[in-house]
Formats: C-alpha cells, structure tokens, sequence
C-alpha cells in the first residue's frame, strides 16, 4: 500500500504565501499535525520511507514513522522561481500555476510531472510485487501529482485538486500486473 502525505503547516502556509523550495520548516501547528499523523498511521508497518529533499517533509515523514527517510530529488516541491514566497492573493495566475510569461525561473510543469512520474514508475516496477507499506512525503504538488499516477491527469491539467491538505494523507494500491503463463 502506497501512503502518501503532505508536509505539515509552516509559517509561510499560515501566511498565504506560496511556498517552494526556498521553504521553512514545520511551525507548532506542524508539528501537531505530524504527530497526528503518527496516531493515524500507527497501526502500519512501514518497510520504506521516501521523501522530497526539502526540510518540512522530511520533518513529517520522520514524526509521523518514526523512521528515516530516503532523499528522492524528484519528490521535490514545484520550483515557483521568483514567485517564491509571495501571497497568493498577489500572484498573477494562469488556472492553478502563476503565469509564466509575468514571472522568471519558474519549473515547466510538464518537466514537473515528468519526474514525479518517473519516480513512481520505478517505485512500481520496484516494489508492485511485494506486500509492502510504502510512505511518501511531498508537497501539495507532490501528492497531486501522484494522485494523477493512479487517477489520471485530469482533463483541466489542474493536478492541485488531487492533492492534500497540510497533515494529512491518501492511499493507494499498485496497480496488479497479470503475469502470462511460460511457454
């Protein structure tokens, strides 16, 4: 089974802001909420544990286990570029990302999908076989982007609507591969 969590709240969430990889670390808030987490999840035995590089994931990940995690670049937050910290209510956006023709140094979103995705893949072609627990710590892109994997990209693209709040979690199954019989 497939867990997939997004980080608890920061100061930045608790702002309004946009919050990418030039992020902080949980709050009190955040905390409270990986340790409820931890209640949630306690009766799960987790044989992996993966998470975006930056700080307030793997903070989550490792309250909510109580394991470490492994480092996966491609889990990181969307890059927001110059967008970066700002209030929301302030961004120029084009549907559910800011516009890319008003701002700099923003991810192209389908190179975005594009690792996220790959991870999975591998994640699957790793692991679909074994009875195992598998938790993964993102952010809201993340577990969008993840929800997508196993419920498809919806028609508007907007990946956002598949995601989690901060603290809290969704699950999944590997799809079963039926394997053909030798000849």
């Amino acid at each position: 089974m497939i867990y997939v969590i997004r980080h608890g709240q920061t100061d930045l969430n608790k702002e309004g802001r946009l919050q990418g990889r030039r992020g902080l670390p949980l709050n009190q808030e955040g905390g409270r909420q990986a340790e409820d987490l931890k209640q949630q999840l306690s009766h799960i035995r987790f044989d992996y544990v993966f998470s975006s590089p930056q700080e307030r994931a793997i903070q989550t990940a490792e309250i909510a286990t109580g394991m470490s995690c492994v480092i996966d670049s491609r889990l990181d937050v969307y890059d927001l570029g110059e967008v970066d910290g700002l209030l929301k209510r302030e961004v120029k956006m084009a549907g559910p990302l800011p516009d890319p023709s008003y701002y700099k140094g923003m991810e192209d979103p389908e190179q975005f999908m594009y690792r996220i995705l790959t991870f999975m893949d591998e994640l699957q072609s790793n692991h679909r076989r074994e009875n195992k627990n598998i938790l993964i710590s993102g952010h809201r892109c993340t577990t969008g982007a993840i929800g997508a994997y196993f419920t498809g990209i919806p028609e508007d693209k907007n990946i956002l609507r598949l995601s989690s709040n901060n603290g809290e979690y969704k699950q999944y199954e590997f799809k079963k591969i039926k394997m053909g019989k030798s000849k």
